[in-house]
């Protein structure tokens, strides 16, 4: 037998549960629908995770570009480095970018000028090809040039030694860069009669370790500097290479 007022808290405690749940749903999407604070970002950016990526793949960087001092004829003057962590955002409900995916996002830029005789220019492009065929040679390591003596390049250097036309075509402006998917080099031109040097790095604004750093090595060096003691400037850009991310409901401990 139902006894008075059974039914009332019955269907008050259905209630009262049902609104708990609800609480609880409604936070854990709140949860994932919003973006990351800015206290959550340096946090995960001093995570152990983080620290390791970062110091893997600096070092896989700063080697490519010691491959290049010590194994072609460009003389390195200056690296940057700029390494920057960025939160999630809020969930995207038109216009979606990815943006609200994840938690932080790390990426890692090192770009670096060398020095060059503008008389050797093309002894210089041939030794940097060579050094990228010794490279294949040995499997193709990871921190290596990889912009080896294919057609494109041999008739690269002999434009340079003024033995054939420009290679990208006629009536076109003079070939300054090479590029593949993770690396770009790119030089002053030497032969237009409207010179086009390579630019300065941009300042650094914003260095608040561990979410953003901004080196320069040396600190008081130029790239005009550099193109004083040389001659010309090369530079190469070794890309955005993301380093460590954490997708919204991942744990970042099994990140990295």
């Amino acid at each position: 037998m139902r006894l008075p007022g059974s039914s009332v808290r019955a269907s008050g405690g259905r209630s009262a549960a049902a609104a708990l749940l609800l609480s609880l749903s409604v936070s854990a999407c709140s949860s994932e629908d919003r973006a990351t604070s800015p206290e959550e970002v340096r946090e995960l950016a001093n995570g152990a995770p983080a620290r390791k990526a970062r110091q893997e793949v600096e070092a896989h960087l700063r080697a490519t570009v010691r491959a290049y001092d010590e194994e072609t004829p460009l003389d390195l003057g200056l690296v940057t480095v700029n390494d920057t962590c960025v939160g999630g955002g809020e969930k995207e409900w038109f216009f979606r970018t990815g943006d609200d995916r994840y938690r932080i996002r790390c990426l890692l830029h090192v770009t670096a000028w060398f020095g060059a005789d503008p008389a050797r220019i093309a002894d210089v492009l041939d030794g940097v090809f060579t050094a990228g065929d010794r490279a294949a040679s040995a499997g193709a390591p990871a921190a290596s040039v990889p912009f080896g003596q294919g057609d494109h390049h041999r008739r690269l250097v002999d434009y340079y030694r003024g033995r054939g036309p420009n290679p990208t075509g006629p009536d076109t402006p003079e070939p300054a860069q090479i590029s593949d998917t993770s690396q770009t080099l790119s030089w002053d031109t030497v032969r237009s009669s409207a010179r086009t040097p390579v630019e300065e790095p941009e300042a650094c604004v914003d260095d608040g370790p561990p979410v953003t750093r901004c080196l320069r090595e040396p600190a008081s060096t130029t790239v005009a500097e550099v193109r004083a003691r040389h001659g010309m400037v090369f530079r190469l850009d070794l890309g955005n290479a993301e380093y460590y991310k954490v997708s919204k409901g991942e744990d970042p401990a099994r990140t990295g």
